[in-house]
């Protein structure tokens, strides 16, 4: 969908989540699972949206290219996916509270993995 507006998905996408969702502030999720998650994204997300997070198959995950999209939104998107899309939805492996984290974390410019010590 590069070069089309994506407003219109994103605010459909939105209203997929739950009224309580919107409202509620999630739950801090442990320091483990965040590097899970972080490693999560760079691997699983970063083969369709580049290991950089700057495009491929799908759009660009920078904070830049997502600084106009709701959180909500992008919370849902990755909940739910995108129907007619090759984006898939995360709900198997994630809560909701995870799909917001990510979504957040990707507003702020996403983490990168920290370095694993050689042997």
């Amino acid at each position: 969908m590069r070069g089309g507006s994506l407003s219109g998905t994103w605010m459909v996408a939105a209203a997929l989540l739950p009224a309580a969702v919107l409202a509620a502030e999630p739950a801090p999720l442990t320091p483990e699972r965040q590097r899970q998650l972080v490693r999560m994204v760079r691997q699983d997300c970063g083969s369709c949206h580049g290991m950089q997070l700057t495009g491929g198959l799908g759009p660009a995950l920078t904070r830049a290219a997502l600084a106009d999209k709701p959180v909500e939104a992008m919370a849902a998107t990755i909940f739910h996916g995108r129907p007619g899309t090759p984006m898939p939805g995360w709900r198997p492996l994630l809560s909701e509270t995870e799909a917001h984290w990510i979504a957040a974390q990707l507003l702020a410019g996403f983490p990168f993995e920290p370095s694993r010590p050689s042997r």
